[in-house]
């Protein structure tokens, strides 16, 4: 008997110590966490003997026990404490470059300090780990993930203690014929924990998830006085009872709801039209939103803004949208492995911003929740995907459910942020019967995950001839957009682009995908002005400011045109005109120069400062030599130092400037000697 009892109780502390991989909680940045990031001790494991003995079966000896030799003779060949260290978040291509090429198995471990506390919960968060992760707690199992770029999380309370505390990663990156992606992709394959890591601390009883929409407002009603904002709300247990208060303190907004028999809230509150600032491009407006429980806040920034298809147009907060994007891979720019983080984030999509875009397409995988935030309160519109990716094995049932997963976990996470329009659920995928069915399982899933977004894939066009594309897809049904992508450029011969038509039989908006032309990097083939000229003309008259002041070269340079001062001053002052300062420069220096038009010192000032104060760096330059020697305009040596100043430290064109004024001054240049003086004043 009093054996039997030890069994018991020995039983019973193993069944005690236990982790579960539990459904994805939202919005964790706004949650009460610890952060795991920084170094992580890794070792390579080529062949997996961390993990399977030599008959492949999975070993009790494994690397997750973290062992330490207690006896000399102890057969323990690694040794995590002795190990090389990596950041996490981060990839192991750029931080190890043996590494640089390699797909397999890395162990990485973080030792930490944890104080339990009483009564609560404690989940182990992973923004993303490609691709394959088996997680340990202080040697125990705590769970397991497939899929490289969305979140998961588990239950680890009952695996951690107070004090030293381990947490060792099984990552596999290899790529496989039924995984999502596939075994061929043409990015990158980075592997490691990519995202945040961290300690999410919560109730046994917790708001899992919730979500905020605005709904859309009848055509009849456009005008309508009150605006409907529909509020679901989940726990990630089955309660009935708890009280849930929401809160909108700018709109002076507060409703109190009761979870039902699942735990669950489905309601709506109405606002004054009047009263709701729209989110939108132009218009980034988040509103604070507090959502409290049971003693406890969570709170997050929210906008509101409906997105629809009706016809062959996009309807943006019911008006029309054009849609100007660019497709950008979750990379950093100076080629420093996979990015993470408001600081890359910011920068890549300050990049699109810069080239005139309201709208990304998020390639081909969804990014980190950093990006989708910052792109959020830049204004900028948002296609999501997933990596449903060329040849995906449509018949295979546990690769659909890998999608799901991914899809499912895409939108559970990002369903509150306002930019994001459009769910992707493929691209470039070949047809089949079973390719149709497999994605339409998808976009049925979206869809019934969140109706308030649009519906999209990248199809292909599937036929071509006399320059007439076609587009044919089943997929059509299942879609709100229809999307393809093409290369006319690459795939095909550049000079046909201007032949081609389009034939798309679905009265359904289009997006062009993906588009552009090859190029090797490093090479520059023949500029053709003549060429672009006809093309800078149209555009030009059309009123493109960047284009009239180009044309405007053309005829100063003649460069593809006959070379004509006055219209190259005419073709400038329209897009000076703009506000645009490259223009605003040229035309001071038509006006210094009398090149098109009679010289005015005067009038060249005050276009060379129109254009200064934009930051156009000759502009301050021009201006600085006019203060100082008093052409057209009163002398100023503070105001030319001023200037002068500007134009030399200018981040885009001052080292220009300098090396002109250097060169012009070794050359004997008074005044370039003169301002070299001053530069090397204030440069002190």
């Amino acid at each position: 008997m009093k054996k039997l009892l030890i069994m018991m109780l020995a039983v019973a502390g193993v069944m005690g110590a236990w982790a579960q991989t539990v459904p994805l909680v939202g919005n964790v940045l706004n949650r009460a966490t610890t952060s795991l990031n920084g170094d992580w001790h890794y070792i390579v494991d080529v062949q997996e003997e961390g993990y399977y003995d030599y008959r492949m079966n999975p070993t009790r000896w494994g690397f997750f026990n973290n062992a330490k030799p207690q006896r000399p003779e102890d057969l323990i060949e690694y040794d995590f404490d002795a190990a090389p260290t990596m950041h996490v978040p981060g990839d192991w291509n750029t931080q190890d470059e043996r590494l640089f090429f390699y797909e397999g198995t890395v162990w990485l471990m973080r030792s930490f300090q944890h104080m339990p506390t009483t009564g609560r919960r404690t989940l182990l968060y992973f923004g993303a780990v490609n691709y394959e992760a088996r997680v340990w707690v202080n040697g125990k199992e705590a769970g397991h993930h497939v899929g490289g770029f969305t979140p998961f999380n588990m239950d680890v309370t009952d695996l951690l203690r107070e004090g030293d505390n381990v947490v060792i990663v099984k990552v596999d990156n290899k790529r496989h014929r039924e995984a999502v992606p596939t075994q061929i992709f043409d990015w990158w394959n980075y592997g490691g924990i990519t995202r945040d890591v961290m300690l999410v601390d919560v109730a046994p009883t917790y708001i899992e998830n919730y979500s905020l929409q605005l709904r859309p407002q009848p055509q009849a009603s456009r005008k309508a006085k009150k605006r409907e904002i529909a509020f679901a709300l989940n726990l990630n247990k089955a309660e009935p009872g708890h009280e849930v208060t929401i809160s909108i303190p700018e709109l002076k907004l507060k409703q109190k709801f009761v979870t039902d028999a699942n735990g669950q809230v489905s309601s709506k509150f109405i606002v004054q039209s009047s009263k709701l600032s729209l989110w939108s491009p132009d218009n980034p407006k988040l509103y604070r939103v507090e959502i409290a429980m049971d003693g406890e806040t969570l709170t997050d920034e929210v906008g509101f803004r409906t997105i629809e298809a009706r016809g062959k147009q996009l309807l943006f907060n019911g008006e029309p949208i054009f849609l100007r994007g660019v497709c950008i891979h979750e990379e950093k720019v100076d080629g420093g492995g996979r990015a993470n983080g408001t600081e890359d984030a910011h920068t890549l999509l300050t990049m699109a911003q810069q080239l005139g875009c309201n709208f990304v397409r998020l390639a081909h995988y969804p990014h980190n929740e950093w990006a989708i935030r910052e792109a959020e309160r830049m204004g900028i519109l948002v296609w999501s995907e997933i990596p449903c990716y060329w040849t995906i094995d449509w018949k295979n049932e546990a690769t659909y459910q890998n999608a799901k997963l991914q899809l499912t976990d895409m939108i559970h996470r990002d369903q509150n942020r306002a930019n994001i329009i459009i769910w992707s659920i493929a691209n470039e995928t070949p047809h089949s019967a079973e390719r149709d069915r497999f994605l339409g399982r998808l976009a049925d899933e979206a869809r019934q995950l969140d109706n308030t977004r649009l519906i999209s894939m990248a199809m292909e066009v599937t036929g071509a001839s006399n320059y007439v594309n076609r587009l044919s897809d089943n997929m059509h049904d299942k879609v709100d957009v229809v999307s393809f992508n093409q290369y006319v450029g690459w795939y095909r011969d550049v000079n046909d682009a201007a032949k081609m038509t389009w034939e798309i039989p679905y009265e359904k908006p289009v997006i062009v995908s993906e588009f552009g032309g090859g190029a090797k990097f490093g090479l520059h083939g023949a500029k053709n002005y003549a060429a672009a000229v006809p093309k800078l003309k149209t555009a030009a008259e059309k009123g493109h400011k960047k284009a009239q002041y180009r044309l405007g070269r053309c005829y100063d340079k003649g460069h593809g045109i006959a070379e004509n001062n006055s219209l190259a001053f005419q073709w400038y002052m329209k897009s000076a005109k703009q506000d645009y300062a490259k223009a605003q420069y040229a035309v001071g220096k038509c006006y210094k120069d009398g090149k098109g038009v009679d010289k005015d010192r005067t009038k060249a000032v005050s276009w060379f400062s129109k254009a200064a104060q934009q930051g156009n760096a000759d502009a301050q330059y021009q201006l600085g030599k006019s203060y100082m020697k008093g052409k057209g305009v009163t002398a100023d040596q503070k105001k030319a130092t001023s200037w002068l100043k500007k134009a030399v430290k200018n981040e885009k064109g001052g080292k220009d400037i300098l090396a002109k004024i250097r060169k012009d001054a070794a050359d004997g240049d008074e005044d370039a000697k003169v301002m070299l003086l001053l530069v090397k004043c204030f440069s002190q």
